[in-house]
């Protein structure tokens, strides 16, 4: 039986996988893609990581994947399938999705999240033809093409600025005139000469052949057409906590209740990340949560024998 399962690869599943080995407990981390270091392997660059200034989102990603491995951690690559408590004992029984089962003191979760889509016609069909959630990785086969950015926050104006070095023009459309990007990045897109900041705007289709050549917004009530050939999606997150959910609570938009220790409502799992409810969620709050969840862990096992 190991004292620690570890659900999520990411930095806050790294840091807790960092700290179980620390504190000599029996621990494994559950990644269901190889190597996967989560969302942040899609930053283009991190600035506001510690002593780390500048560093691609991948490489700080896999500094900290390495760590833990060189301190013996061990990594599974399958996705769980069901998680349901000990019938005679404390504890908890994972079903894998490639067949195994994992018995375990305790949980640590830290599935993260995955990106909103429009919900709009054409968005489906183009999947991967066009529409692209990750601007970090696709932004590349639009070199000197058209794009559109969908949204009005962070990881929009982000993305349309990244892109800017790469197409020939850049559309970022927002639904609202007013943003939730911050006023830096605002103001960087509306000095850049490559990027178009159309605002009341909401994308209606996605049109083109094999390929995405426009899309289609309306505007104030008017419909009018946008020729592009890449459109990238930037409208929020949804927290991936299905699999967790009949257990624990989690608030109106689906995020496991848990404070800073990363205690939830239920004994012996533990939320850690961009899936508990937190003001913040960054690479440095992902990271104080991993390491918080195992002092937790620890914590509840000890009083538990």
């Amino acid at each position: 039986m190991y004292d620690i399962v570890i659900i999520g690869g990411g930095p806050a599943g790294l840091t807790a996988a960092i700290y179980a080995q620390r504190a000599m407990l029996k621990a494994v981390t559950l990644e269901k893609d190889a190597y996967s270091t989560g969302q942040i392997a899609v930053s283009s660059r991190v600035d506001n990581y510690p002593g780390f200034y500048g560093i691609s989102g991948d490489e700080l990603g896999e500094k900290m994947r390495s760590h833990a491995e060189e301190l013996g951690a061990e990594f599974l690559e399958d996705e769980v399938k069901n998680i349901a408590p000990l019938k005679d004992k404390k504890g908890y029984l994972l079903t894998l999705e490639y067949g195994g089962e994992l018995e375990t003191k305790t949980v640590i979760f830290a599935g993260g999240t995955y990106h909103r889509s429009l919900g709009i016609k054409g968005e489906r069909e183009f999947s991967g033809r066009g529409i692209s959630s990750c601007a970090v990785c696709d932004g590349a086969f639009f070199k000197g093409k058209p794009a559109a950015v969908i949204g009005g926050g962070d990881t929009a104006f982000s993305d349309a600025l990244y892109l800017a070095n790469i197409c020939s023009e850049v559309y970022i459309i927002s639904r609202r005139d007013v943003f939730r990007a911050g006023k830096s990045l605002v103001a960087q897109a509306e000095s850049s000469d490559k990027i178009k900041i159309i605002t009341n705007a909401v994308p209606v289709e996605i049109h083109g052949d094999k390929l995405v050549d426009s899309i289609e917004i309306s505007q104030n009530g008017k419909l009018s057409s946008i020729a592009v050939n890449g459109v990238f999606i930037a409208i929020g997150s949804v927290p991936n906590t299905d699999i967790i959910a009949p257990l624990v609570k989690l608030d109106e938009n689906g995020y496991i209740m848990a404070g800073e220790d990363g205690v939830t409502s239920a004994d012996g799992i533990f939320a850690a990340g961009d899936c508990r409810t937190k003001k913040l969620r960054q690479v440095i709050t992902a990271v104080s949560d991993g390491a918080n969840c195992v002092m937790s862990a620890e914590k509840y096992i000890r009083e538990n024998r």
